[in-house]
């Protein structure tokens, strides 16, 4: 069996040989040597980027680059992973004499047939030109007027070879090739874009050999989509609309509705695309895994074409809270798409709990702690964190390049703390936050202003913004400050740097610090911590100062110094306790955050997902309707018939008696019923309990006329043991008062908001009535709101929410059917002993967990024969349906009545 990984970017991609090399070459591009005939490193070459480490003379630091020196040409393909992809394998860059490699690689890929930004009516008119021009300058926009058709028949001919993209996910990669290292076994084909223009070989040889090379040589499927379609995808919708959100940066004008609108489609299109190759290439038995935010849509997608197809969801970025989610014009889209996989994973359980709110809030579905219950199936969600590959990492360590680094850098900051940084220059990761916090550290402490040295390695981004220039003002304040000859307190690196030297700056470094303003997983803290293990140099276990809004915060749970990032004055200490702290606490809190490291490695966060999702469809391809068989009435009167203890559990509404309204006492046509469960209740081998959300004293009305009944009223709270007339009460009174104030107290406020609905309360549960509202509609869309306003707000005192036709109820998580059942159980256990026959009859999401229970009594033998039936149209724990509704229900106990 297959196993598809559908990610934006294969991990391959194409180079084009040229017939001819440009005659001149701009400064910080890169020069590609053809590779040599027979040679195959046996790791990725690491030099990938220019340097800025030149050799200087001692004690004299280098300077900081202006903003083109060095630069790496902006491009819609750049990786944007915390994890580094290294070069290829069956390549090698080739340097100048001054040591900065030339001639960037799109010169060896085709140009983007892009013609137009969106149109003006989308923008302010001034704005738009603007914006064309200035990507018009990156190449990202090339108007066709400007491109000839030589050029589409340069590539069309062109030999060309296969080599490691540079962009895409890196944490995913490396996870998928240490777990198949480490022994994990399943076949799997990649699914993605070659990270590169393709309008340029359509309808050419060339495209169809290298989508059958790269699938029969390393097993991926390439997806081609136009060019027009990936740039509104990517750079639009994913970059513009996406990325700020689910990182808090609500898009403001011109990233407006109209904008996303826009936009849009090309986001389904690109995710239409991916969903049909899955679809096309799927076989019965494969999996299907789905990566990150650029591809939400497709587990939808491939779910109407393919219903029974098992398929996973996982979502390296943060996901947001339903505020913030929100405010997407296209939410409802976004998440029904989700929706399509069998299971959904996600870091850390903050954003775990995060979308089930969002689901709740927006879709009005029910989320429970498992995930998200459909009406026909169950999603579940889950978080498990992503790691690094500790062994490759190693492997890289032992570079004689990166022990050359470890040297020089260790001989020129010999009498310096160094503090170390890598991110990209944007909004969210709190680059100009960090610099301030520095800045006013060196303030505060002047006795550090020469013995500290902050390197900040600036990852370019397609998008110019103020906080280039803001950050370089910082910059340029803070050398101007204090920088002499032999200092200069901040090192800016406005690029990024070869690999061997982002290994020695991560083995040197006194502290590294990442103060991002929301992340996933920052998986550049866990490759510091495990290169800080003092095998390559004398200095060791420096301290991590970390963001709390990043998932690795969640992960490392305080081993870590965690920081507020708008705090500058808690970054500012942060920084001097990391500097001042004794050796033996940075051996002590190393030591716990390098375990938490091994723990939680990329290959082993591979293999356990892929087991998880097996075990999450196994289980709902059982609880599917489909697969669960109709009840045979003649197994079930041999069974019933064979048994001298018998213990019956049926479900009130929607099981005996049709449904009505909750507010009303009396039932619709209960006779039938009473009588059925008279008739039972004569047999002394039976013991007969009915199950429901009503109040004790309207169950008591209702079965007045039915002897040695036993009830189970609202849900669990309170149970009168069959033949006696009392009432037990399970729950706890002042739990339940105090969880009934705060809950009262919201209902009040959206009671005030919503003329013509009614609070009923009951001794454990509140019930929100909105059927006579005078704005219906308004009432129903809002349901949910309300539902996830208790939700979140009242989590700690165990309540918990759901929404029913026309109402919303409230109700306390600890005593439940199922608890209930186990009571009643108990009491047969000591009365009569253990049942040798148990029936549970329902309809509804609550008697599922009774469903469950009883399952488990027959699985440890506990009882002979248990017999669990539902009469929903949803997946279910029960083991036998019925179809023909409460009709149905009362003709079968009839039938086991006359067998009495």
């Amino acid at each position: 069996m297959t196993i598809f990984i559908a990610s934006l970017f294969l991990p391959k991609t194409v180079y084009f040989n040229l017939p001819d090399a440009p005659p001149s070459i701009g400064r910080g591009q890169r020069k590609l040597a053809l590779p040599k005939p027979g040679k195959k490193p046996a790791r990725p070459v690491l030099d990938t980027r220019p340097s800025l480490f030149q050799p200087h003379p001692a004690n004299t630091p280098p300077s900081t680059p202006s903003d083109d020196e060095g630069a790496i040409s902006d491009s819609p393909f750049v990786n944007e992973d915390g994890v580094r992809i290294h070069a290829s394998d069956d390549m090698e860059f080739r340097a100048t004499d001054a040591g900065s490699p030339q001639w960037g690689r799109q010169t060896y890929q085709p140009q983007p047939r892009v013609s137009t930004p969106p149109h003006a009516s989308v923008f302010e008119q001034s704005h738009t030109f603007e914006k064309a021009k200035e990507l018009g300058r990156q190449g990202i926009y090339q108007p066709r007027t400007t491109r000839s058709d030589s050029h589409d028949r340069v590539f069309a001919n062109a030999n060309w070879r296969v080599v490691n993209a540079e962009q895409g996910n890196g944490g995913l990669r490396s996870a998928a090739d240490a777990a198949a290292r480490d022994g994990y076994d399943g076949e799997y084909t990649w699914v993605g874009t070659l990270g590169m223009p393709t309008d340029a070989l359509d309808g050419t040889q060339q495209r169809d050999d290298i989508h059958d090379r790269l699938a029969t040589e390393y097993n991926m499927l390439t997806v081609f989509c136009s060019d027009k379609d990936f740039d509104g995808h990517y750079l639009h919708f994913c970059k513009q609309i996406l990325w700020p959100v689910f990182h808090y940066q609500i898009p403001d004008n011109p990233k407006s509705k109209a904008f996303e609108d826009h936009s849009w489609k090309f986001y389904v299109n690109v995710n239409q695309v991916f969903a049909d190759k899955i679809v096309k290439n799927w076989k019965r038995g494969d999996t299907i895994w789905v990566h990150d935010y650029h591809l939400l849509l497709v587990p939808g997608m491939v779910r109407k074409k393919i219903p029974d197809a098992k398929i996973g969801l996982f979502l390296h970025v943060a996901f947001p809270s339903s505020e913030v989610f929100r405010c997407l014009a296209v939410r409802k889209e976004l998440l029904e798409g989700m929706l399509g996989a069998n299971m959904i994973g996600f870091q850390i359980h903050e954003y775990t709990r995060h979308f089930l709110q969002t689901c709740s809030r927006i879709l009005g579905v029910e989320a429970t702690t498992e995930g998200i219950q459909l009406e026909d199936r169950l999603v579940n969600v889950t978080n498990h964190a992503i790691g690094i590959d500790p062994i490759e990492l190693d492997a890289h360590r032992e570079d004689a390049e990166v022990k050359k680094w470890v040297d020089i850098m260790k001989d020129r900051y010999k009498d310096k703390k160094i503090i170390v940084a890598r991110d990209k220059l944007d909004h969210v990761r709190g680059v100009r936050q960090k610099l301030l916090s520095y800045e006013l550290f060196l303030n505060k402490n002047p006795s550090w202003r020469d013995k500290v040295v902050l390197i900040q390695v600036a990852l370019s981004t397609t998008e110019k913004s103020d906080l280039d220039a803001a950050v370089s003002d910082i910059v340029t304040r803070v050398n101007s400050s204090w920088a002499s000859l032999a200092y200069q307190p901040v090192l800016y690196l406005k690029q990024d740097i070869p690999y061997h030297q982002y290994l020695a700056l991560l083995t040197i470094a006194d502290a590294l610090m990442i103060t991002s303003q929301r992340e996933g997983m920052n998986l550049t803290s866990h490759e510091f911590i495990h290169c800080q293990d003092g095998k390559s140099t004398d200095r060791k276990h420096g301290s991590l100062i970390l963001s709390e809004f990043t998932g690795t915060s969640s992960l490392f749970g305080g081993k870590e110094l965690s920081v507020n990032p708008w705090s500058y004055r808690q970054c500012s200490d942060a920084i001097k306790q990391a500097l001042e702290m004794s050796d033996e606490e940075k051996s002590r809190r190393w030591t716990s955050l390098h375990d938490i490291v091994r723990q939680h490695t990329g290959g082993r966060w591979f293999t356990e997902f892929l087991q998880q999702l097996d075990r999450a469809y196994d289980e709902q391809h059982s609880h599917d309707q489909t697969s669960v068989p109709r009840l045979n009435l003649n197994t079930l009167g041999q069974k019933y018939s064979q048994s001298e203890k018998r213990l019956f559990l049926l479900d009130l509404e929607g099981t005996l008696i049709p449904y009505g309204p909750m507010n009303e006492i009396i039932p619709i046509n209960p006779q039938r019923a009473l009588g059925v469960l008279g008739d039972l209740c004569e047999d002394t081998r039976n013991t007969i309990y009915v199950m429901s959300g009503r109040t004790p004293q309207e169950l008591e009305r209702l079965f007045r006329l039915v002897p040695n009944l036993g009830l189970i009223a609202e849900n669990g709270c309170f149970i009168r043991q069959a033949g006696q007339s009392s009432w037990t009460d399970l729950a706890d009174r002042e739990k339940v008062a105090s969880f009934k104030d705060s809950v009262k107290t919201i209902l009040q406020y959206y009671l005030e908001r919503t003329p013509g609905s009614e609070i009923e309360e009951r001794s454990c549960s509140l019930i929100f009535h909105y059927k006579n509202a005078e704005d219906f509609e308004r009432a129903q869309r809002q349901a949910s709101d309300w539902t996830g306003h208790i939700n979140e707000s009242c989590e700690e005192q165990r309540v918990h929410a759901t929404q029913l036709e026309n109402c919303v109820i409230a109700e306390p998580i600890d005593w439940t059917k199922e608890n209930a059942a186990a009571k009643v159980y108990q009491a047969q256990l000591t009365e009569k002993g253990s049942p040798d026959f148990l029936m549970v009859v329902g309809d509804g999401r609550e008697d599922e967990k009774v469903f469950k229970w009883a399952n488990s009594l027959n699985r440890d033998g506990s009882v002979k024969d248990a017999v669990t039936v539902s009469l929903g149209n949803r997946n279910t724990e029960a083991k036998a349906t019925l179809t023909q509704g409460v009709s149905g229900v009362l003709v079968t106990l009839q039938k086991l009545a006359g067998l009495s």
